[in-house]
């Protein structure tokens, strides 16, 4: 059932309300035949008053698919090609972590796809690895995660030429598989709260490991319950002195600590490791506890390239303190949260195609004695589905910037672009994963009972996505670092300082954006208007400016009753609409600069529908922030509500062309209900519960 909005409504519909109700109930159950021309197939209504776009799949493909689309497609056919590799429905826990460890050492030694080597060569082709593999299996892309982008990016990127001569080629080709020892059982965000300690003993030249409490226990440490043989270990560096104190802490650093024996696979002494047992999800991941006692290692295992230690114990660093060793660390590993962004879209490419082609597939009523119609005619289906299937274009072209960004960092070193990367890291890794959770479900219930079926995919998405939402930084936690950095630019532009790229817009128009709503501009309402992309862009960041602003002098204002950490968290809820309020500023800006650049007719109208529907849709689930600042008038308002519906109409019509462009092979969905065929679609279904 579809509903058609009147662009022109009368006096009569804007005075009797209730009349107005029913005459669009009426619309919903008895579509008026003069105003829709039937279909043929899936009976789908196309509205005579505009015609449905024309757009080529191929042409929007090939500019979506990005330059390393071959490499995927690569990694897609090798695991077609072996259905003993491919990932079961039912599966063990300690079954699957074999598989993984079977999937991801074919991947690198029989079909020749090494990633490691593009983690510091070129980014953007590991990312799009990373994404190609964890499509296969989550636990999958997870498991080379812990191999090539934390164990060996810390060798890579924490260390020196020693470390990478002794361990580059047994990481890369698998001989030396690793974990990333951080997270403890009391610390996970807080990592300069680490526990384990690493102590200089100058008589042997080595350092000596501890866990000094249960607290301190490495925590969900992957690939140590059953593969790891090394592990890069963040411990407090902790030197010899010949004062009172004994000791000196120089903070966090890492270690390399080997914890089984090479030949014999047997725990090294002094190293214990348990199993942390079956998840919620992510079970071809062997998470384990790590306990350290008295662990002796070479000097040399120190990653020594913010800070090193001398024979005779003596420390040395380019930095100056220990506040800017550690984020100089920190800022090595952002890698991680850049690759959790980019595959949590692909996770949602996967959902929301699923999703969508059922939806196109599944009939169900319709108007009387008339063929039942495809539940994604209904107005409440357009409405779950066609803004996340714009949001998952959005994200996209947000994510490829950010990897364009990362890989520009890791060649220039620039500050001003570290800085950059490691907010809007911060930012697309909170709000996409979000984002992405929340929508699991929802393609889920779109499905009804379909979806609950195992074999459809969604339970296992949503399980095995869900900790995204936690690891690499708790989305929580890293929006207030967004927050943060907003808060600080904001004093920057204040005092004259520089801006990172980001931010660059609070420099240029805050004072526009501060300054009281134009009384005309709150009060139009054409469409040509609201989808203009400067009338969009400007809200967005006006919101952005005004949030800003208020939250800067809430938190002046309490700083002097409660200090700055209550203030902080008397604004908190403040601080973290800020934050993603910003991101999506952010997003939105990429989605338009995406369209601008978009070289196909037909290609670029698709994509300026899906933009208008990301951006309109966003205003409209925060129109009370608008309304209460008087930038949007009550008419304006009800004009957004109405263009957003019509643009989820819009963007349904060509809703196959939009996911057939993602350009994922059935093989890949792995979902009966979601097959490209319609006429395979249940055959498949029906065939795997036996008939």
């Amino acid at each position: 059932m579809m509903h058609i909005s009147n662009p022109n409504p009368t006096a009569e519909d804007e005075d009797q309300p209730i009349t107005r109700r029913i005459q669009r109930l009426s619309l919903h159950l008895n579509p008026a035949p003069n105003r829709c021309l039937p279909r043929s197939d899936l009976q789908m209504l196309s509205c005579a008053a505009r015609a449905k776009l024309n757009v080529s799949t191929q042409h929007l493909s090939d500019y979506m698919r990005g330059k390393h689309r071959d490499i995927q497609e690569r990694v897609f056919e090798y695991f077609n090609s072996r259905p003993d590799l491919q990932t079961p429905v039912e599966i063990s826990k300690d079954d699957h972590r074999e598989l993984c460890m079977r999937q991801l050492l074919g991947l690198v030694r029989e079909a020749g796809i090494r990633p490691f080597r593009y983690v510091a060569e070129d980014p953007s082709k590991y990312f799009a690895i990373a994404e190609a593999v964890g499509s296969v299996d989550m636990s999958l892309g997870i498991k080379m995660g812990v191999q090539y982008s934390l164990w060996g990016g810390t060798v890579l990127n924490l260390g020196t030429k020693k470390h990478t001569d002794k361990y580059y080629e047994g990481i890369d080709n698998m001989e030396y598989p690793g974990c990333f020892a951080m997270t403890e059982l009391h610390h996970g965000s807080n990592v300069q709260g680490l526990q384990t300690v690493a102590t200089f003993d100058p008589l042997t030249d080595e350092f000596i490991i501890d866990t000094p409490n249960d607290g301190a226990i490495k925590w969900w440490i992957g690939n140590a319950a059953v593969h790891g043989k090394f592990a890069t270990v963040f411990a407090k560096l902790m030197l010899p002195t010949h004062d009172t104190k004994g000791v000196s802490d120089m903070g966090v650093h890492a270690f390399i600590v080997p914890i089984r024996d090479l030949k014999t696979h047997q725990m090294l002494p002094g190293i214990e490791i348990h199993d942390c047992g079956h998840k919620v999800g992510l079970n071809g991941v062997d998470n384990g506890a790590l306990r350290f006692r008295s662990v002796r290692i070479p000097r040399d295992n120190l990653l020594n390239r913010f800070g090193d230690v001398s024979r005779d114990g003596k420390y040395t660093s380019i930095l100056p303190s220990i506040n800017k060793r550690f984020a100089a660390m920190l800022g090595e590993l952002v890698g991680g949260r850049v690759g959790l962004a980019y595959s949590s879209v692909g996770v949602i490419k996967i959902a929301v195609t699923i999703a969508i082609r059922y939806s196109l597939l599944r009939q169900q009523f319709g108007p009387p004695k008339q063929p039942e119609i495809s539940i994604l005619d209904y107005q409440s289906h357009q409405h779950k589905l066609m803004p996340m299937l714009a949001s998952t274009y959005a994200f996209h072209f947000a994510t490829l910037h950010l990897v364009e960004k990362y890989s520009e960092m890791k060649k220039s070193h620039d500050e001003q672009v570290v800085g950059d990367v490691h907010a809007l890291s911060a930012g697309l890794k909170a709000y996409v994963t979000s984002y992405t959770a929340k929508s699991l479900s929802i393609c889920r219930e779109s499905c009804g009972g379909h979806g609950y079926a195992a074999v459809n995919r969604f339970g296992s998405l949503r399980n095995d996505h869900d900790i995204f939402q936690t690891f690499e930084g708790d989305n929580t936690v890293l929006l207030q670092q967004v927050a943060m950095d907003l808060l600080k630019q904001y004093k920057e532009k204040f005092q004259g300082g520089t801006l990172a790229v980001t931010w660059n817009y609070l420099r240029e128009s805050m004072n526009s954006y501060l300054s009281q709503p134009n009384p005309v501009t709150t009060r139009w309402e054409g469409e040509d208007h609201l989808r203009d992309p400067k009338f969009q862009l400007d809200a967005f960041r006006y919101r952005t400016s005004r949030l800003l602003q208020s939250v800067a002098v809430r938190l002046r204002k309490h700083s002097k009753n409660l200090g700055s950490f209550g203030a902080w968290n008397r604004c908190l809820n403040h601080l973290l609409t800020l934050a993603e309020s910003h991101i999506e500023s952010v997003i939105l800006s990429k989605f338009i600069e995406a369209v601008q650049s978009c070289p196909d007719a037909g290609a670029c109208a698709a994509l300026k529908l899906v933009c208008d529907l990301y951006a309109l849709d966003r205003i409209w689930k925060d129109i009370g922030t608008y309304r209460n600042v008087d930038y949007v008038a009550p008419n304006k308002a009800k004009a957004i509500h109405k263009l957003t519906e019509y643009l989820s109409f819009q963007v349904r019509n060509i809703a196959r062309e939009l996911v057939d462009a993602f350009d994922l092979p059935d093989y890949v969905t792995r979902a009966p209900i979601g097959m490209q065929s319609t006429a395979e679609a249940y055959l498949q279904y029906t065939q795997f519960v036996g008939f």
